[in-house]
């Protein structure tokens, strides 16, 4: 299905999300992964208003040194206290001084939405009750991504575009995404994703799809 961030399609999506049963302790865990650049944080960002979620951002646990290395953080910092239905506490990185700021909370609301590159990575499927793809290609995504940071970010970007191609390598998401989010000039289109048919709990089934694209 197509729909604008204003239709009544996405209002079914959302709350086919909210619907889903909880992942991580009494939270519904939703995963919004996709290449950097790819569109993934304003997905995130209108899910997260129409579903009054708190958002993760994978840039607060990952740093210049650990790119994709942040799997123990989100565990320990994270998931632990979530899937017992206490608050996060997280600490954020920041990228500009190159180190982990003052704790953030994140209530273990109903759903709580992570947005990142990896987001859908092996270790946290077992605790997520959605797994969202943004369907972008990673050249495609990587130029939308140098372009909006400019070209003082650009030795940054060489070196992210390795390890990104790294991390999808070893440990691909897409594989196991329920659905397949396509942003188009009027909105979005939602897919069924590969695992579509080897997990009970979709978003949108076969037969809402939108026909193919030429």
């Amino acid at each position: 299905m197509t729909e604008g961030t204003d239709g009544t399609d996405f209002d079914r999506a959302a709350d086919a999300l909210r619907g889903l049963p909880p992942s991580c302790g009494p939270v519904r865990l939703i995963a919004v992964d996709g290449h950097a650049g790819s569109g993934k944080s304003t997905l995130a960002g209108h899910l997260a208003a129409r579903l009054a979620a708190p958002v993760l951002h994978l840039d607060d646990l990952a740093s210049h040194e650990e790119l994709f290395a942040w799997t123990g953080r989100m565990r320990d910092q994270v998931i632990t206290p979530l899937s017992r239905g206490e608050v996060a506490h997280y600490h954020p990185y920041d990228w500009n001084l190159r180190t982990f700021g003052a704790p953030r909370t994140l209530p273990p609301a109903p759903v709580v939405l992570v947005e990142g590159v990896g987001a859908g990575r092996r270790a946290l499927r077992p605790h997520l009750a959605a797994l969202l793809w943004m369907e972008r290609g990673p050249e495609e995504s990587w130029a939308r991504g140098r372009h909006r940071d400019g070209p003082a970010q650009s030795e940054f970007w060489d070196g992210w575009t390795v390890a990104e191609t790294r991390h999808f390598s070893a440990d691909p998401s897409r594989p196991f995404a329920d659905t397949l989010v396509r942003e188009c000039p009027a909105g979005y289109e939602w897919l069924p994703g590969p695992s579509v048919t080897a997990r009970p709990n979709q978003i949108i089934t076969e037969s809402e799809a939108a026909p193919p694209r030429k």
